[in-house]
């Protein structure tokens, strides 16, 4: 974070050492303090920056701040965790150390007998030996004599995170109320762990995150006895849904079932098609006709071969981030190759399902899938 100081308009960093993406950034009414969000090792936080002496100082804890105010001597900030939705709090920024005061209770008769699993963070030895972090989700109506299937999630981006929030698509209580475990990793590239950790991604698709994906899930089904690793199915959307295409050769070992939401089938033809050139390009290295390029390295299409784990497949028409082709294309590898599979298409949605019905018939296909292969009875 960098800062223009007026005299003889100068820059200087403010926080050299502080190795996180600042978010949402708000002044103090006197000009002392910088007030931003940012993610930080499975939670997004608030954060308060001195800008002196660029010290920084985290406001909340655990969960994950989407939204804050600042009116006289009072933030307002909105945060939510994996146990429930977004409530609004306010912290005195005058009354150092006081408990946040929590101000709304909403969706409390929604929510009545609504059971949430019990969720845990854990870290394991990655990709290079270094630290990566995920999470468990306990079912909900957990019995600690059981053992259960498991949903195995991929986060997006891949410069994103399953962290510590109640996500409004991806929502992993959903799979907990449907009895089903959850198991999420931050592989590298992950964001909230450093850039160096984000960045170690870029032109390694296939390699890192995949090794990070099979440590975090050896050390998951070692850790918690409760997780059935003969039932399990891994899920994914954008590069989450690139990921289930590539494990889906790579690593088809643990799997009942994959689902593929609008995922990467055809790396080269990604390249030419993408709305997203940069990305793309600077992801592999360079523009498809490049020489020294990672397209055809990691490409789920030139493994098809290899390919015969059940797979459903979600796609949005109005998607030009991962264009319609590569659903199209992913379904018929699978119908070609007799892998039993399921194409749920949405012409009226883009890269994400977000109409209420839409999102209703997308939770209620997918689980259904998930059920048919790991045998679960609700």
């Amino acid at each position: 974070m960098a800062i223009m100081v007026r005299e003889g308009d100068k820059v200087r960093e403010m926080s050299p050492t502080w190795d996180r993406s600042a978010q949402s950034i708000a002044w103090s009414a006197d000009g002392k303090t910088i007030y931003t969000t940012a993610e930080d090792v499975g939670q997004t936080k608030l954060f308060a920056v001195d800008v002196k002496s660029g010290r920084v100082m985290a406001l909340t804890g655990e969960g994950h701040v989407s939204a804050f105010g600042l009116g006289g001597g009072t933030l307002v900030y909105a945060q939510d965790d994996l146990k429930g939705p977004a409530q609004l709090y306010a912290i005195s920024t005058t009354k150092k150390g006081e408990a946040p005061i929590k101000l709304t209770n909403n969706n409390a008769e929604a929510l009545a007998g609504v059971a949430m699993g019990e969720t845990e963070q854990f870290s394991f030895p990655g990709w290079n030996g270094e630290t990566v972090h995920g999470y468990v989700v306990k079912p909900a109506n957990f019995d600690p004599a059981k053992t259960y299937p498991v949903a195995f999630l991929i986060h997006g981006g891949p410069q994103g995170s399953f962290g510590n929030l109640f996500h409004y698509r991806w929502n992993a209580q959903t799979y907990a109320g449907a009895g089903y475990a959850v198991v999420m990793i931050d592989f590298h590239g992950s964001t909230g762990y450093g850039q160096a950790f984000t960045d170690a991604i870029s032109q390694h698709w296939g390699d890192r995150p995949l090794e990070d994906l099979q440590k975090g899930w050896a050390f998951a089904t070692g850790k918690y006895s409760f997780l059935d690793k003969d039932r399990a199915c891994a899920l994914g959307g954008s590069y989450g849904g690139f990921m289930v295409n590539w494990i889906a050769s790579q690593w088809k070992e643990p799997w009942k079932c994959l689902v593929n939401h609008d995922g990467i089938f055809d790396s080269r033809f990604m390249g030419y098609s993408t709305e997203e050139l940069w990305f793309s390009e600077w992801e592999n290295g360079g523009p498809p006709y490049a020489a020294n390029t990672t397209y055809s390295k990691f490409n789920p299409a030139d493994h098809v071969d290899q390919w015969s784990v059940p797979t459903m497949v979600v796609q949005g028409g109005q998607d030009f981030r991962v264009p319609l082709e590569e659903g199209i294309g992913t379904f018929t590898a699978l119908q070609r190759k007799g892998v039993p599979s399921k194409l749920l298409y949405f012409p009226n949605e883009n890269h994400w399902v977000l109409k209420a019905q839409n999102s209703v018939q997308w939770h209620a296909e997918v689980l259904q899938w998930l059920d048919k292969w790991t045998k679960t009875t609700r």
